[in-house]
């Protein structure tokens, strides 16, 4: 199984072409929104917005167990919608608002039209792309968390993406495969094909593509803590190791919910093994870790209850250590209060931990630097 999965994705990846940068979408000439998204913007509003409709930015972001419909929650304000982590998220739509009327292209299709026709929940794959001020920059990948429906792109991905972009960076958002189309290790495969395609085409993006971050927030940090690994990881692929993990609440052991995805994603029977390795969701991440594994900075918050339903101590802390025998630079914060869902940490003791974790970003490719000149 576990070479049946590897093989898939390398053919997955050799099937790319470099005709992936072809332009998917083009700047309507009169039909630009305004930047004015604020926490009181009503989501029918926000969805109504001419720029945010042509850059190909998908708004459906409620957590819930069950796929949110376009015409839910349109009286709702953003607020209402995300709760604290509003104004953040409406900075990073304004930001998109802005690059998309300037004529930067929003969206990039990462699997060609050959792998989408063949497996349509493909066409929801995609980049949201962010540029720097300046090019040349560092850029990261922002993997949000998910509730098997939905993702936080706006939540935890354009508020990420805003104050990455006020710290000079480059940024791309990953919509990956959730809920029923995540069967098969989809949504990991997403993220490696991501990697592969930022790092490609990493002229026209304007980044460097060494050096980079990966931050993931719940599910998406588990994602992102896997890339890392020597099982699954980087090196299996033939793409640069990351400069840094930054990862937020991560979800390091998924516990008692391995046989539940083991069932309902990927159509187990009663007597079927759940084999070490086979699917990402069964990969605990403290067990992976090596000497070549990324420096990584995690946090999580005390009175966080997803974290502590499923053991935390099993969670972060279990991480730590790992990384800690294995001597890889490392830092883990630990909030006295900061739930889940929490974001870019508004309202809570984690408000401001991105900038604290570009820090550590910075310290970890200078102390590489420093070491391959010495």
């Amino acid at each position: 199984m576990k070479k049946w999965i590897a093989e898939t994705i390398r053919r997955t990846l050799s099937a790319a072409a470099a005709g992936w940068m072809a332009v998917c979408l083009v700047v309507p000439a009169q039909a630009l929104g305004e930047p004015n998204i604020t926490p009181d913007t009503t989501i029918g509003e926000i969805r109504a917005n001419e720029s945010i409709i042509g850059s190909g930015f998908n708004t459906l972001d409620r957590t819930a167990l069950w796929p949110e419909q376009p015409w839910q929650y349109t009286s709702w304000t953003l607020e209402e919608y995300l709760g604290p982590s509003a104004p953040d998220a409406a900075a990073g739509m304004n930001l998109l608002i802005e690059n998309y009327n300037s004529g930067v292209q929003i969206t990039y299709k990462i699997y060609t039209s050959e792998e989408i026709a063949a497996d349509p929940s493909k066409d929801q794959v995609e980049l949201y792309y962010f540029p720097a001020r300046q090019p040349g920059a560092k850029y990261a990948l922002v993997l949000p968390g998910n509730m098997f429906e939905k993702s936080a792109k706006m939540r935890e991905g354009c508020s990420t993406c805003y104050h990455l972009h006020e710290m000079g960076y480059a940024s791309f958002i990953l919509r990956y495969s959730i809920g029923r189309d995540n069967s098969g290790n989809a949504a990991y495969n997403d993220l490696v094909r991501a990697v592969e395609f930022i790092t490609r085409h990493a002229d026209e993006f304007g980044v460097q593509p060494e050096d980079y971050a990966l931050v993931g927030y719940s599910a998406g940090g588990q994602l992102c803590g896997i890339f890392g690994t020597d099982r699954m990881g980087y090196s299996k692929y033939g793409l640069p190791k990351p400069g840094a993990l930054l990862l937020g609440y991560p979800i390091v052991n998924y516990v008692y919910v391995k046989p539940i995805y083991f069932y309902l994603l990927d159509g187990a029977k009663p007597g079927d093994d759940l084999a070490p390795g086979d699917y990402y969701y069964n990969i605990e991440l403290s067990a992976e870790v090596s000497a070549n594994y990324p420096p990584t900075y995690h946090w999580f918050g005390r009175d966080d209850m997803v974290l502590l339903r499923m053991n935390i101590f099993q969670q972060g802390p279990a991480l730590d250590r790992a990384l800690e025998r294995s001597g890889v630079l490392h830092k883990m914060v630990v909030y006295d209060h900061a739930p889940h869902c929490t974001s870019t940490g508004i309202g809570t003791d984690a408000n401001g931990w991105l900038y604290d974790a570009a820090a550590f970003w910075e310290e970890a490719v200078a102390a590489k630097q420093e070491s391959e000149r010495g």
